[in-house]
């Protein structure tokens, strides 16, 4: 029996995908006869990420509330990778992706000050994570190949692609309802919207929507809502919780997930073990590397033609939801916590 410390940060009132993750290597954990449990670092606003990596390297995993030692650390995202112990890998959702993929996006709007001061800023932050992800780590998996193409990018950082399996929870095939499925929090990396645009499409006329999460475009997209006439049709459930995630999947005919260059993505899996199709874009990341189009989903271009397109074939197309989401259960039988758990724990 070994103890093991997961490690992650924790944005002040936000439910990420990580943390899911993160809950479910620990139960798997101890389900296998180990000691785990999850300890939350801070993640800080932006101008005070410094106080939290130092918080972070601080922070005292060596020994447990009864003196006895601390066998292996797993860390999951910054700055929770700044933990020290011997015995660390990383298993990396994602760095500080303002500083990395998305910073000409992010810096864009800035005043001609404020970029100064944030190029300054993502210097530090840079040769900080290169430095954490190659000296205080024993090894570096990333959840994805897009993770890892970053990685390799951003710091020529070596690592290993490690695909989390889907949380321990009790997910099944009720059939292949009349609505497609969203789970997702509504910011606009996940696009969200296009799922709307592609709806009000003249394809997908008919077609029935419901949308679980919570985020900063929620009134935005309720307007939008209204705006495209899909009241009828379209439902905003907020969040859920997981008894309603997998009700959602076990009923709904497919679901869709189109965000721009996900890390991972896991809603995807979570569909795989409920026999369930994805539909996802050809530049979604994480989602469009675990499905194979026309095999365990659909993979299209983000515009919302194609996706109407694809809303139709799997709405009119019973056999087809049917097919796909089969394959799609198969193949998640290859994500297993039986096989990622060894490899996370070897030294």
């Amino acid at each position: 029996m070994a103890r093991v410390a997961v490690v992650t940060s924790d944005p002040l009132f936000a439910q990420g995908g990580h943390l899911v993750i993160a809950d479910g290597l620990t139960t798997a954990l101890c389900a296998a006869g180990h000691d785990a449990t999850v300890i939350r670092t801070p993640q800080n606003r932006f101008g005070r990420q410094g106080a939290a990596y130092l918080a972070t390297w601080l922070t005292d995993v060596g020994l447990t509330h009864d003196g006895k030692p601390v066998d292996h650390v797993v860390s999951f995202r910054f700055p929770s990778y700044a933990i020290r112990h011997p015995s660390h890998v990383c298993w990396l959702n994602h760095r500080m992706r303002e500083y990395y993929d998305q910073w000409p996006r992010f810096s864009g709007p800035l005043s001609w000050r404020a970029r100064v001061k944030e190029r300054l800023r993502r210097r530090v932050i840079h040769a900080a994570d290169r430095y954490l992800l190659t000296r205080n780590v024993r090894r570096v998996f990333a959840q994805s190949r897009t993770i890892q193409r970053r990685l390799e990018r951003w710091g020529s950082i070596p690592s290993e692609v490690l695909y989390p399996p889907p949380p321990p929870r009790p997910y099944r095939c009720d059939g292949y309802g009349d609505y497609l499925f969203v789970a997702s929090r509504l910011s606009p990396l996940k696009r969200v919207d296009l799922v709307l645009e592609a709806l009000a499409h003249p394809v997908a006329g008919g077609i029935r929507c419901v949308i679980a999460g919570d985020g900063e475009e929620c009134e935005t997209l309720r307007s939008r809502i209204n705006t495209l006439g899909l009241g009828e049709r379209v439902r905003l459930a907020g969040s859920v919780g997981d008894t309603e995630l997998v009700e959602h999947l076990a009923r709904c005919r497919a679901v869709c997930y189109p965000p721009r260059a996900e890390d991972y993505g896991l809603v995807t899996l979570e569909a795989f073990v409920s026999r369930k199709a994805v539909i996802t874009c050809v530049d979604s990341g994480g989602p469009a590397e675990l499905v194979r189009s026309d095999e365990e989903g659909l993979v299209v271009e983000p515009d919302p033609a194609s996706l109407a397109h694809a809303f139709r074939q799997v709405t009119d197309d019973t056999a087809l939801a049917e097919r796909l989401g089969a394959a799609a259960q198969a193949r998640a039988a290859a994500f297993t916590w039986d096989r990622t758990i060894p490899r996370l724990l070897a030294r």
